[in-house]
């Protein structure tokens, strides 16, 4: 395995996010952490959600069928079981670790529903916006178990799975081209440091999701989203441990297109949406 080149100016915390806390699909109670108003900033990450409860009364319910048009979700799966149908004919069960890469295109209907009844439940879902040109492109589908996820072990004792991009040498289960996307799930032991290199030009964030991380000096809590600062001398982020932590890190290429949004469709002009929704009415969100 070899190392990317040694981060020698380290981006900075610009701001922390605490995210909102809703409810979703038929009452699943989540932490939206990326909202509408970041989508700017964050381009070309839409939204992200992170789900977490050991209560089944907190996502029992799930997220009966509805439809999406012209980005991609990403579901990360830390821990328990949700099965997935579409209108595309794709059918899945997402299990600890697990993580479901769907492409919406030009339009799907679909379903994720848990398969359990107790326990805990714990995740990510990320929305990716697609570039114009493929909006409309056929749906796609893509389950990818844990033990197909490449994963690496620093000298330091950092664990990293790499679901999209790469690191240190690492390609990632997935690529992008047009966005680029990196998506790292990450474990510090305490006290150790971990560094990845980055595009200048792409946006990037941090969500710690255990435990408390140092960014450039900066205390990331639990919870909470770290939007890293676009300078354009820096080469990279640093990250060190307060204590055991556990986050991922999220870096894309920014689309520069413009964004238009009613619910689950994502284009690029209200016109767009307003044919996403007659042909959804339509019926013509099937295989």
């Amino acid at each position: 395995m070899k190392s990317d080149v040694a981060v020698r100016q380290p981006r900075a915390v610009e701001r922390l996010i605490n995210g909102q806390f809703v409810t979703d699909g038929a009452g699943v109670k989540i932490n939206r952490v990326l909202t509408q108003n970041l989508q700017r900033r964050l381009d070309p990450f839409l939204m992200l959600d992170a789900f977490g409860s050991d209560k089944p009364g907190d996502y029992i319910a799930g997220f009966p069928e509805h439809p999406h048009r012209g980005f991609e979700t990403i579901s990360y799966m830390i821990a328990g079981s949700m099965r997935h149908r579409d209108s595309a004919g794709n059918e899945g069960l997402i299990t600890d670790g697990g993580v479901q890469w769907m492409t919406t295109g030009r339009g799907v209907a679909h379903s994720e529903m848990p398969e359990q009844t107790d326990g805990m439940m714990e995740g990510f879902q990320l929305w990716l916006n697609l570039p114009a040109r493929d909006k409309m492109t056929a749906p796609w589908y893509r389950d990818i178990p844990n033990t197909e996820i490449p994963r690496f072990t620093t000298g330091a004792g950092v664990t990293v799975q790499v679901i999209a991009g790469a690191s240190h040498g690492v390609q990632g289960a997935m690529q992008r081209a047009g966005t680029e996307p990196l998506y790292l799930d990450i474990e510090l032991p305490a006290n150790a440091t971990f560094e990845q290199v980055l595009p200048p030009g792409h946006n990037a964030f941090v969500y710690v999701f255990r435990g408390q991380v140092l960014i450039d000096d900066k205390p990331v809590p639990v919870s909470r989203m770290a939007i890293l600062a676009n300078d354009p001398q820096a080469d990279g982020v640093r990250i060190m441990a307060a204590q055991d932590s556990r986050l991922i890190l999220i870096a894309g290429r920014p689309l520069n297109e413009p964004i238009a949004q009613y619910g689950p469709f994502v284009m690029n002009t209200q016109a767009e949406v307003f044919q996403a929704v007659e042909d959804f009415r339509a019926g013509r969100f099937g295989a």
